[in-house]
């Protein structure tokens, strides 16, 4: 759901493989920039959110080099990844997106980490959670230095070009991940009844919390490639007009 949910923004924000971020004024309409302290402000959130998500990326490195495995490494990055990912809920409300849209964006990722990985404590040494975590970590190391350049008004081609292209790779990474780890999670969901609400009880209200993840996998089947192709779409628009402005340079 998380990746899914991440991209739901792309129409609004160009593609790019990631949910709006602070500080992004890309859209269809031009919209006016911040001012000089709200700048600070997202320039500072944005260095804080790169800085965390490289001490993750440095955490899964060191582990892997220390362990000779890439078995298990969630353990090593598991309470920065937790900070820095539930730390983006900052951004409700300071991203040109609406806030219910930016909600959902980041709350889906939220989810993940807490109500499934960490709730499952059984699913955090599958190997696809591994693949979703790198997935995200260059994801948002690309997108938050995108978002700090884009801010001081200094731009390098090459993070506009990475922000553009890596997420062809990434983003079904990502998914692969996320789907992975939740039909990991199913069986232990089951057996333990984990968030469910069975009836008989004086709210005669049930829920199925099994049933909830298996219809959060089947959304990913209409809403993938959709905005996959979409993102595609971006890429070739806007890249182009780069090299467009470069030539009248």
């Amino acid at each position: 759901m998380a990746a899914v949910a991440a991209t739901a923004a792309a129409k609004g924000n160009g593609g790019g493989g990631g949910r709006a971020g602070a500080g992004d004024a890309s859209g269809t309409r031009k919209k006016k920039g911040p001012g000089p302290l709200a700048t600070a402000y997202l320039v500072i959130y944005n260095v804080v959110m790169t800085a965390g998500w490289l001490v993750i990326a440095v955490g899964l490195v060191r582990a892997y080099l220390a362990k000779g495995s890439y078995h298990s490494l969630y353990y090593s990055i598991e309470k920065p990844l937790k900070f820095f990912q539930t730390g983006a809920l900052l951004e409700v409300g300071i991203v040109p997106s609406s806030v219910v849209l930016t909600s959902f964006q980041v709350m889906s990722r939220v989810f993940l980490i807490w109500a499934v990985t960490h709730s499952v404590k059984e699913v955090q040494s599958e190997d696809s959670v591994l693949l979703f975590v790198i997935a995200w970590t260059i994801t948002e190391i690309i997108r938050y230095s995108f978002y700090t350049f884009s801010l001081l008004n200094h731009l390098p081609y090459l993070i506009k070009w990475a922000r553009y292209t890596l997420f062809i790779v990434l983003y079904p990474m990502g998914v692969s991940g996320e789907l992975l780890t939740i039909y990991a999670a199913l069986p232990f969901v089951r057996q333990a009844g984990l968030y469910s609400i069975s009836l008989p009880n004086k709210y005669n209200f049930s829920f199925d919390y099994y049933a909830f993840l298996i219809l959060i996998m089947i959304s990913y089947i209409p809403i993938f490639p959709q905005l996959y192709f979409h993102m595609i779409h971006q890429r070739r628009k806007i890249l182009s007009h780069t090299e467009e402005h470069k030539k009248f340079e």
